[in-house]
């Protein structure tokens, strides 16, 4: 949902390595306390509501481990400390675990693919009706995110480029009011900042959304490999803790009903406001869909996207000669790119292990 600049965040990601380093950390040895980094967004917030209502602590305590999960309101921060080490597995999206730590020699695992983005990111005009009618506007958005992949998508789709379009860098943080201006006519946004600007701007309209990429922009709980390896403790309270809160949110019942408004206040919107996100978020309520979704052929495709634009992006690191620089694991253990330099793996096991009843 979010990205930054990619020669900050690389240095970021060094001097915390770096400082990682001098304290001995090492990600591959057994240990017993973990820390789990998360930020807002319809997709994430099961993660809060678990920790607040002792879930968490439930599956860790079956384990004889213990999960701290830290709340991070910059989702890139919580990616550049998780790469240097401080975090032993975060929320993040598919492409921001390829381009940060992928990128940065970190080995990460998604061992839960949580949901994918279907309407919660979008392309917003308040001067016109179809996309077409984005040639010659600047468009603001977050650079090198996923609004800028979403964007790129958009125009190669309507065969058309970026050089149709002038692209204005906006931080999230000042995509509402900045769209209020009268300057600003377009923007790629995300939930909640989308239903903002389009509640504040009654006349603007979605020309283009990630229901239209189905799939491309996943949401997931991302694992340090070797921590996952040595500790598979982890990998198992995090899954049983997950479906266990998805369960409880789903339907109608008055359980359900008070998960998801202590969700949506967390979030800073109320019932309604959080279910309108749900309906553009296809969330893997069972593990059997999760698993399912982990393992489908659309995995692999959508991937060779996603690297084609960050190599053409510049994403992949200066010293990357094409987008096979970093290696990717799918879960049926085929690769793509340098098998030599698997730095993102999709691994269904511990999902398979729910859908069993074995966890």
């Amino acid at each position: 949902m979010k990205a930054f600049s990619c020669v900050s965040i690389r240095f970021a990601v060094l001097l915390l390595a770096l400082s990682c380093v001098a304290f001995g950390v090492s990600a591959g040895e057994k240990k017993q306390h973990f820390k789990v980094a998360w930020s807002i967004y319809s997709g994430w917030m099961p993660w809060g509501y678990a920790s607040e209502q002792g879930i968490i602590d439930k599956w860790a305590n079956k384990y004889g481990i213990k999960i701290e999960l830290v709340q991070l309101n910059d989702y890139i921060e919580s990616i550049n400390q998780y790469s240097a080490g401080a975090f032993d597995a975060c929320g993040m999206t598919n492409m921001d675990a390829l381009t940060i730590p992928g990128a940065n020699g970190v080995d990460t695992t998604g061992l839960i693919l949580g949901d994918y983005s279907n309407g919660n990111d979008a392309i917003v005009l308040k001067n016109g009706k179809t996309f077409a009618d984005i040639k010659g506007q600047q468009v603001n958005l977050v650079e090198l995110s996923v609004s800028d992949y979403l964007m790129s998508r958009a125009l190669d789709i309507h065969g058309m480029s970026q050089r149709d379009i002038k692209i204005m860098n906006t931080s999230d943080a000042d995509a509402v009011a900045s769209f209020g201006t009268a300057g600003v006519t377009a923007a790629a946004l995300w939930n909640p900042q989308l239903s903002m600007v389009m509640k504040q701007s009654p006349g603007a309209v979605q020309v283009f959304t990630s229901r239209e990429i189905p799939g491309e922009i996943i949401d997931m709980m991302a694992v340090n490999t070797a921590t996952l390896a040595a500790n598979p403790e982890l990998g198992k309270a995090l899954v049983g803790a997950w479906f266990e809160t998805l369960q409880l949110m789903s339907g109608e019942n008055a359980q359900a009903i008070a998960a998801r408004t202590s969700m949506a206040e967390r979030s800073g919107t109320d019932l309604q406001g959080y279910e309108e996100q749900l309906t553009q978020t296809m969330l893997f309520y069972t593990p059997s869909s999760a698993f399912d979704f982990a393992n489908s052929a659309a995995i692999r495709h959508t991937m060779d996207k996603v690297r084609t634009f960050s190599f053409a992006k510049g994403l992949l690191g200066q010293a990357a000669t094409s987008a096979d620089a970093v290696g990717m694991q799918f879960a049926d253990g085929s690769t793509l790119g340098d098998p030599h330099n698997i730095k993102l793996r999709f691994d269904s096991r511990f999902v398979n292990m729910a859908v069993n009843n074995q966890l």
